[in-house]
């Protein structure tokens, strides 16, 4: 812990880092690593509750690069399921083979129609070796802060922050700990506090809201005894994966939910609901007051009620916490950097967990700040205002195309076959960049745009899709022909084989495609098979001591 925490004392650090969750504490950790005399603040204390649970290939390859680059051989290990089980098995966490999208109608079972159920899958992994992972973040959390501060790194926990105000040379902090006045002068700020937004409220940065087209409000909560739903519907053809063993979303006409499963049996559950779908919820009803505990544990009883298949995998389960509720998810500021001050994608932006696109980014995020002090001008190594602005401008772009790719998907959501092939446009995007990052790395990967925004095929996507499903809803476009065009469209990066009907809506990991589509790379067939042996698990040892 930091000393001289006394009345009428200021400390002096290179790095404040606000926000103690995974991404604020790995970068506080590696800053450290770096030679910087850095102070994580945290509100709270751990271990705590925290959603945001559902990793992705693309997570963990940052999570690899950035175990590769500064030797954190825990980052390592804890970047698939094998590893993690092998070398953490204290630290618990749940199975995530792919993405499971089922299709539900009120008052009615789901269907089991064979290959025609609406059902989808998509694997991200060919196996549970190298298979991504969902964080339970009070582990997850906890272990990279107690790994921050073995890095060298002065935690302070139970600290309310009250001020931020510029310096000269950094900027001054203020606060109390259990009543003790605390300040620290600090030569930079970065702001991983996620939607509370300590910098932007501080710092007068204005919300950005009104930029994002999506809007949800979530009600979750964490349960125990969830049902499987290959037992509810045994039927179902084979996946190329097991059903549960995902990322589960259910669709529904207000929404849809989440269900993510952990190996010691808890489930992470959540619905996100539109507005519209919130109002039917409610229609009828007084306005629920603010902050009424009540609200969410209504919503969800009335939800499973409606949707019979989904009152069958959760009725008997037992929340382990309260069912809360948010009404509006969605966050946006309107910068990401400045003088002095940088903000991790939690502060800067969220969309919604459709996805799983927020451990992704942040990561990403976590790698590019890291080389920015790494290249800073002067005796600190502090980042170059060039590289803020960078940093700045791409967090902006790339938060402008989650929030059309998922606008879309809501806009699409009422019919399964469109809300499908809005999907391919979020899979191509990700197996394209997966693929080029894990065959032909470079030191620059990192800023490579997320979700494509930087490449001349996919960045349009997301805008033309929303204009196209704009059309059909007024009774143009016919999904049949907005099917098509995705397909057309993803053409030239589609390296998994995505928008094929002879698939059945079930898309495996297939590295005999990924082979034949060596060309969409810019790779030779033998370049890609010397691969295989790591893209199948075969690997598993880091490559550093």
């Amino acid at each position: 812990r930091l000393r001289g925490l006394r009345p009428g004392m200021t400390v002096r650090v290179d790095v404040a880092v606000v926000g103690s969750g995974f991404a604020g504490s790995l970068l506080a950790r590696i800053l450290a690593g770096q030679g910087h005399r850095v102070a994580l603040l945290e509100r709270g204390t751990h271990p705590r509750f925290a959603i945001g649970e559902s990793s992705t290939p693309l997570a963990s390859l940052s999570l690899e690069r950035l175990a590769t680059r500064y030797r954190l051989l825990d980052c390592y290990q804890l970047a698939t399921h094998g590893r993690w089980l092998t070398h953490h098995p204290a630290l618990r966490r749940g199975l995530k083979r792919g993405f499971t999208f089922y299709r539900h109608h009120p008052g009615t079972p789901f269907a089991d129609r064979g290959d025609d159920s609406e059902r989808l899958l998509v694997a991200a992994s060919p196996n549970d070796a190298v298979a991504d992972t969902h964080w339970l973040r009070a582990d997850l959390d906890h272990h990279m802060v107690r790994a921050a501060v073995n890095a060298g790194v002065h935690y302070v926990d139970r600290l309310h922050l009250e001020s931020l105000a510029h310096l000269d040379d950094g900027m001054h902090l203020t606060g109390a700990r259990d009543g003790t006045p605390v300040a620290l002068d600090a030569g930079f700020v970065i702001d991983a506090s996620g939607g509370s937004g300590f910098v932007a409220r501080h710092l007068g940065i204005g919300s950005a809201l009104d930029r994002l087209q999506t809007r949800s409000a979530l009600v979750f909560s964490h349960l125990a005894g969830v049902r499987l739903m290959v037992d509810l519907v045994p039927g179902l053809p084979a996946g190329p994966y097991p059903d549960d063993w995902a990322a589960v979303h259910h669709l529904i006409d207000e929404g849809w939910m989440y269900s993510l499963r952990f190996d010691d049996g808890i489930t992470s559950a959540g619905f996100a609901l539109t507005p519209d779908g919130l109002a039917s919820l409610e229609a009828g009803e007084a306005p629920a007051p603010d902050g009424d505990a009540r609200r969410g544990a209504r919503l969800w009883r009335r939800l499973l009620q409606r949707y019979p298949t989904i009152g069958a995998l959760f009725g008997s389960a037992t929340p382990c916490m309260p069912i809360s509720f948010v009404p509006v998810m969605q966050h946006r500021v309107q910068r990401a950097a400045g003088e002095r001050f940088a903000l991790l994608p939690s502060a800067f932006a969220f969309v919604d967990p459709l996805f799983s696109t927020g451990i992704a980014w942040s990561l990403r995020a976590v790698e590019r700040l890291a080389s920015c002090f790494e290249d800073g001008a002067g005796a600190r190594r502090l980042p170059a205002a060039s590289a803020l602005a960078r940093y700045d401008a791409l967090l902006g772009r790339e938060a402008e195309q989650i929030d059309r790719l998922v606008a879309g998907a809501y806009a699409a959501m009422g019919d399964f076959a469109r809300f499908e092939a809005q999907t391919m446009l979020y899979f191509a995007a990700v197996s394209y960049a997966e693929s080029r990052e894990r065959l032909a790395p470079h030191a620059e990967s990192s800023w490579e745009g997320f979700l494509g925004v930087d490449d001349p095929v996919l960045a349009p996507l997301p805008a033309d899709s929303l204009s196209r499903l704009a059309r059909a809803d007024a009774g143009g476009e016919a999904t049949e022909a907005f099917s098509r065009w995705v397909a057309e469209s993803i053409a030239p990066r589609n390296v998994a084989g995505l928008s094929d009907p002879a698939r059945h809506h079930r898309y495996p990991a297939d590295l005999d495609v990924l082979v034949a589509r060596h060309a969409l790379l810019g790779l030779t067939r033998d370049q890609i098979v010397a691969a295989l042996p790591a893209l199948r698990g075969m690997a598993p040892e880091p490559p550093f001591e």
